[in-house]
C-alpha cells in the first residue's frame, strides 16, 4: 500500500422503488468480496443504507459509503472493475438520480 491517505467515497441514490432500494443494497453488500483487482479483493469497507426521510436528504433515498486504500484504486474501480460495472448497470436502470464525492479524511 501506498503512503497516501485513504480514499472515502460517498454516493448518493434517488431510487423512488423499495425493491430496487434493497436490489442495490444487495449488490453493495456483497461489494467487498466481488470487486477484485489482481485476483483479490480491493475495497476496504462499504458501508450502505436507506437514508431516513428528511428535507436535507433532498430526495436521496440510499447512502454508500466506499473507502479504498489510494485513489489508483478508486480508479479502477470506476474503470476496470467487473463487479463495480455490474452495479452501474443495474443502478443506471432504476435511479432518478445520482451523485458522487470523495475525499481525504483529515483525521486520518
Amino acid at each position: 500500500m501506498s503512503s497516501e491517505k485513504r480514499i472515502n467515497r460517498i454516493t448518493l441514490f434517488k431510487i423512488a422503488d423499495e425493491e430496487n432500494r434493497k436490489k442495490l443494497l444487495d449488490i453493495y453488500r456483497g461489494m467487498p468480496e466481488k470487486a477484485v483487482k489482481d485476483g483479490n479483493p480491493y475495497i476496504l469497507s462499504v458501508s450502505a443504507g436507506e437514508a431516513f426521510p428528511d428535507d436535507r436528504a433532498k430526495g436521496f433515498t440510499v447512502a454508500v459509503v466506499s473507502v479504498f486504500a489510494s485513489k489508483e484504486d478508486m480508479a479502477y474501480y470506476d474503470d476496470q472493475c467487473a463487479a463495480h460495472a455490474e452495479l452501474k448497470a443495474f443502478a443506471r436502470t432504476v435511479h432518478q438520480g445520482a451523485m458522487m464525492a470523495y475525499f481525504e479524511s483529515i483525521f486520518d
